[in-house]
């Protein structure tokens, strides 16, 4: 069995309820595209996913995430419409949209079941903080970079600038507006 349909039916395992989801969407084929990787699952009646070849006829959904989207994904599922590109079915969509919501769920119980529920709960908070880190660093030296950029360099403005230009602009291009309203009304006299 492939490793993504077996992580997924191990998620749902226990979760008859999420099967009972999946199960209404059976016979269903999804790709799930992540870089250059791509994964054929279908959906059987009992709501869990069999690997399936991608040749053969065309999937009713296919999900695209960026590899470097997945740990924010996984970090944070409500986030899902910024990471996951969907086409195709969209009441499948939804449902996986939904299950994919309570993914941490599944893995804080999953800790709590192996390691005990206090152990397991931080556990799963230092991976969802670890998960997150990347997207948060990226932003902290973007943040670095830009201050750096305006405030030691000078190559951008600051906001009080950026107004003022702003500001400046918009006169100019009422100015130029009234201008060329005159030249326009001038003209249309000199020819008349």
């Amino acid at each position: 069995m492939d490793p993504a349909a077996s992580l997924a039916n191990r998620a749902f395992e226990r979760e008859g309820w999420a099967r009972e989801r999946l199960a209404a969407h059976a016979g269903r084929v999804m790709v799930v595209v992540i870089g250059p990787v791509a994964t054929g699952l279908r959906i059987d009646s009992s709501g869990r996913f069999q690997s399936t070849p991608l040749a053969g006829h065309a999937p009713d959904l296919t999900l695209t995430l960026s590899p470097l989207g997945v740990p924010s994904l996984l970090a944070n599922p409500a986030r899902w419409s910024e990471f996951v590109a969907v086409d195709g079915d969209a009441a499948l969509a939804a449902t996986l949209q939904e299950l994919a919501h309570t993914l941490p769920w599944f893995v804080e119980q999953a800790f709590a079941n192996a390691l005990g529920p206090i152990l397991g709960q931080r556990v799963a908070d230092a991976g969802r903080r670890l998960l997150a880190f990347p997207e948060y660093a990226a932003a902290r030296v973007g943040e670095s970079v830009a201050s750096y950029a305006r405030d030691e360099v000078g190559l951008l403005p600051h906001g009080d600038e950026m107004r003022m230009f702003a500001e400046q602009t918009t006169a100019l291009a009422e100015r130029a507006d009234t201008l060329a309203a005159r030249f326009d009304a001038l003209t249309a006299r000199l020819g008349a």
